[in-house]
């Protein structure tokens, strides 16, 4: 064997063991890391429930301002009385509820699964909220978000996000303007039928006064993420409608 052939041998060998020492590296740090990253999501999903029920650091008109990190576990266990899961019509007390994954339940119920409703019972004030997640698809990517009822699904809080919507545009439904423009309206009809609510362009109430139209007024430039924000609403939350009546 010749010189050259023994080191490029050994040269294969040395790229080789880099490999597998990079690659265990990265997957010690990917571990090493899981839990933190867990810890977080956990961590925003209790404060974005919270701020859909009105449980935040919000003082001015435009503030979005959650509870903080430090605080939020315990704000949440003050405020969140129950958790349920709602499975196959049978609600269940389940203090795990906040961790259900709502794009894989919605994934399952795609292909013929039972899906998990989570729903979130708070008090605040004397008054009762029913926290609902919802999630669908925007212009490019995910949106979601959770909004807050009372008993007879009238909406007292939303919280909307996103995943890529355009800066100025469809971003805008994580907006204080937008979100507090759903806080009042109903998703049914005097007779029990659920309508859900439209984002709408040209629904001559710009200000949202009007609380019995089904209807909140557009984002400027952004049709397909309002588009994305009206059926996420008709089709998750109408999924709760069995429940509500229960409540009668």
């Amino acid at each position: 064997m010749s010189v050259n052939t023994d080191k490029n041998s050994y040269t294969i060998i040395f790229a080789v063991a880099m490999v597998l020492v990079v690659g265990s590296l990265l997957a010690f740090t990917a571990s090493s890391l899981r839990p933190n990253i867990d810890e977080n999501k956990r961590m925003e999903k209790q404060q974005n429930i919270l701020y859909a029920m009105g449980v935040n650091g919000n003082e001015g008109t435009g503030d979005i301002t959650f509870v903080g990190t430090d605080k939020v576990a315990n704000e949440f266990s003050k405020y969140i009385k129950k958790q349920l899961v709602i499975e196959d019509g049978v609600a269940k007390e389940d203090d795990t509820a906040y961790l259900i994954d709502i794009k894989k339940e919605q994934a399952k119920a795609k292909n013929g699964g039972t899906r998990r409703l989570p729903l979130f019972l708070g008090e605040k004030d004397g008054e009762t909220f029913y926290i609902a997640p919802i999630r669908g698809k925007g212009l490019w990517d995910a949106i979601w978000g959770y909004v807050a009822l009372d008993e007879n699904m009238v909406v007292q809080g939303a919280f909307f996000d996103h995943a890529g919507e355009t800066p100025g545009l469809g971003a805008n439904i994580k907006q204080r303007y937008f979100m507090d423009d759903f806080n009042g309206e109903r998703l049914l009809t005097d007779a029990g039928v659920f309508k859900g609510i439209t984002v709408a362009k040209g629904n001559a109430d710009p200000k949202n006064q009007i609380k019995d139209d089904y209807e909140v007024d557009a984002l400027a430039g952004a049709t397909i993420t309002g588009d994305g924000v009206s059926a996420m609403i008709k089709k998750d939350l109408k999924l709760y409608l069995p429940y509500f009546k229960t409540l009668k």
